[in-house]
């Protein structure tokens, strides 16, 4: 504001001086111009002076409000800082105690959360330490049980005896109890004896046996397993030759030895006690069938060999219903015998009876003879009873009984 007077002023005695100067011109008089310019820019001070003492005061006292308002602004300022400050810590307690809280309470369910999983985490541990010390005292039982059956199969004498009560047990189950021999001699030319001879279900006083003898070779088969097992085709095909001339030789043996016809069946069973072993055989191809028709041997398994034994029961069976079908054919003959006498002393009976009914008629005709005279005689013979006058030969009988009752006697005649 000061300034833009001044500069007004400034411009006022500009347009004086320049005024005075046209006017100068104008009157073509030096002095006048210059007499009129002293005094134009004595004005002009005076007139600035003036301004500038005008915008002294006015700065002067701009600056006195500028600094009241200052110092208002500064007050407010400070008193909105002090409240924001006592705001800000009253935020900041409340802010504070508010987290401890949740802190607290954070801690407090964390550590219980916290125990409880460690506290079932540590029981499902000993749970399962438990079921492992278990599982250990299991697999070492089992170990010790494989160790034993491995140490049984490896006497050849034990393992053929664990084959021989398969058998037994099978032949027991099934069978009559006299149906099967164990240990049974075959040829009276040798001393060999076959494990178990079973009897065939046949007519006659002399009746052959099957022969059944029992062959586990064992190692054979290992040597399949483990080939197989290594993945070693070679090895694998060497093992199962070797598996297929082991049961050759033993299928060529029992044929020697034990097939001995009439006394035992044109074949017999070579029995293995494993359905493994029976596989890894029954796999090779045509072995089964050519043994059969090369040495008439039978091989089966834990899985075949129940139902041959279950078609000779049925066999027994068949036999046994044979016989009681005999048993009830001549009970049928006896029987009819009987019959024939019962219906001859029936016939003599009907001849009886009817000569006894001509006797008992003839009577009647006598009787009723009887009645009529009496009638013609005049006696009263009353009223039959009610239920014989339906039947006129009834109430003939009725009336002839009642004249016989009421007739004099002959002393009163």
């Amino acid at each position: 504001m000061p300034d833009l007077t001044l500069l007004l002023a400034g411009l006022a005695a500009y347009a004086a001086i320049v005024a005075a100067v046209v006017a100068a011109r104008q009157s073509r008089s030096i002095a006048a111009v210059r007499v009129l310019a002293e005094q134009a820019l004595h004005g002009s001070r005076v007139e600035a002076e003036a301004t500038r003492a005008a915008i002294h005061a006015a700065a002067t006292q701009a600056a006195v409000g500028v600094a009241a308002s200052r110092g208002a602004f500064d007050t407010g300022i400070e008193q909105i800082r002090t409240a924001l400050e006592v705001r800000l810590r009253d935020l900041r307690e409340s802010n504070d105690a508010s987290l401890a809280a949740m802190r607290h309470t954070v801690n407090e369910q964390l550590h219980a959360a916290v125990e409880k999983q460690m506290s079932e985490s540590f029981n499902r541990v000993i749970d399962q330490f438990a079921a492992v010390q278990k599982a250990i005292g299991e697999v070492s039982s089992v170990a010790a049980g494989i160790g034993d059956i491995k140490r049984l199969f490896s006497n050849v004498k034990t393992r053929g005896g664990w084959a021989e009560t398969q058998i037994r047990s099978l032949l027991d189950d099934i069978l009559p109890p006299d149906a099967w021999l164990a240990n049974h001699k075959v040829r009276p030319d040798s001393d060999e004896m076959v494990e178990f001879a079973i009897i065939m279900p046949m007519r006659g006083t002399r009746r052959p046996v099957l022969p059944v003898d029992a062959k586990f070779p064992m190692e054979d088969h290992e040597r399949l397993i483990a080939a197989s097992a290594a993945g070693d085709r070679d090895a694998e095909r060497a093992a199962l030759r070797g598996l297929e001339r082991r049961v050759r030789d033993e299928a060529r043996k029992i044929a020697a030895k034990y097939i001995f016809p009439p006394v035992t069946v044109e074949f017999a069973v070579l029995y293995l006690p494993t359905d493994a072993l029976h596989a890894e055989i029954a796999r090779i191809p045509g072995l089964i069938d050519a043994i059969g028709r090369e040495h008439r041997v039978l091989v089966m398994g834990p899985t075949l060999f129940p139902a041959l034994l279950r078609t000779i029961h049925l066999g027994f069976v068949t036999l046994a219903l044979e016989d009681k079908a005999d048993e009830i054919r001549d009970l049928l003959g006896v029987t009819r015998v009987e019959m024939l006498k019962m219906d001859e002393v029936l016939e003599r009976l009907s001849r009886q009876a009817g000569a006894f009914s001509g006797t008992i008629e003839r009577a009647r005709l006598r009787t009723r003879a009887i009645g009529g005279k009496l009638r013609d005689l005049g006696v009263f013979t009353g009223v039959a009873p009610l239920d014989t006058m339906e039947d006129p030969k009834l109430a003939e009988t009725a009336g002839l009984a009642e004249a016989v009752n009421h007739a004099p006697a002959p002393g009163e005649a």
